[in-house]
């Protein structure tokens, strides 16, 4: 122990779990059966469930790449967020696609859009502006109308609306569809991860309109460090799972 260190520093050093020396000296993106991998000093990268890495575009391949050519002296994956976004999708979602596209339209269907704040009127103002257009282009594009409320009262949304939504989910591979998920989770929201996907928003547009009510909170009493910090960890989630979408857009 250093003597600096104190008992809990020390703890909470310790309950780390030691991280995996790098053991390759350069990664790169290959074409195989099916799609692309990641070779390792030649050698194919595979998930924790030992499934070979194999996606369908070159872009997001060249991407994973990168994140592993960025490891030093250590493989964190804290810092590769596609690798664990693609790992994800390849050794969970892969086997519960049904399952996960379900679970997005089940947000849909009590979706953070439509829930109005009464008062005060800035706040009414702000979720108008920033939520309105979307639900216009939703209704507009889609051909899904969805309910408005004020407060918390449940209201039903239509079953062809959710329909709409679910065919979206319908078109996308098991990486977008992972990706597609975490926005979703992220947001509260599977209309902006729809118009995300869509490319109605970018992924700030679509950030801060999930974010309306929470930054009205911190413009009236302030943000802590702690939290800012969540939620930048929080963002940085939504721009890799964002960034999978785009690099696999045909």
């Amino acid at each position: 122990m250093s003597e600096t260190e104190g008992p809990m520093q020390r703890a909470q050093r310790l309950m780390r779990p030691e991280l995996p020396k790098r053991f390759y000296k350069s990664a790169e993106a290959a074409k195989q059966e099916g799609g692309y991998g990641v070779l390792l000093d030649g050698r194919s990268v595979r998930t924790p469930a030992r499934n070979i890495v194999s996606v369908p575009g070159e872009k997001l391949a060249l991407a994973l790449a990168e994140e592993w050519n960025a490891q030093i002296d250590v493989i964190d994956p804290a810092k590769m967020p596609l690798t664990r976004l693609v790992n994800s999708a390849i050794d969970g979602v892969a086997r519960e696609a049904d399952a996960v596209r379900a679970e997005i339209v089940k947000y849909a269907a009590s979706d953070l859009l439509c829930y109005r704040a009464e008062a005060p009127e800035r706040l009414v103002e702000n979720q108008r502006a920033k939520w309105d257009p979307v639900l216009d282009w939703a209704h507009e594009t889609l051909g899904a109308r969805f309910v408005l409320a004020e407060g918390i009262v449940f209201v039903e949304q239509p079953a062809s609306s959710l329909e709409a939504i679910s065919a979206v989910l319908e078109r996308l591979d098991i990486f977008r569809l992972a990706a597609a998920s975490v926005v979703t989770t992220l947001t509260g929201s599977a209309l902006l991860t729809v118009a995300l996907i869509e490319k109605r928003l970018t992924v700030d547009e679509a950030w801060a309109a999930a974010h309306v009510d929470e930054d009205w909170n911190a413009e009236l009493w302030g943000e802590d460090d702690e939290a800012a910090e969540r939620r930048a960890g929080r963002f940085a989630e939504m721009q890799a799972a964002a960034r999978v979408i785009d690099l696999l857009r045909r």
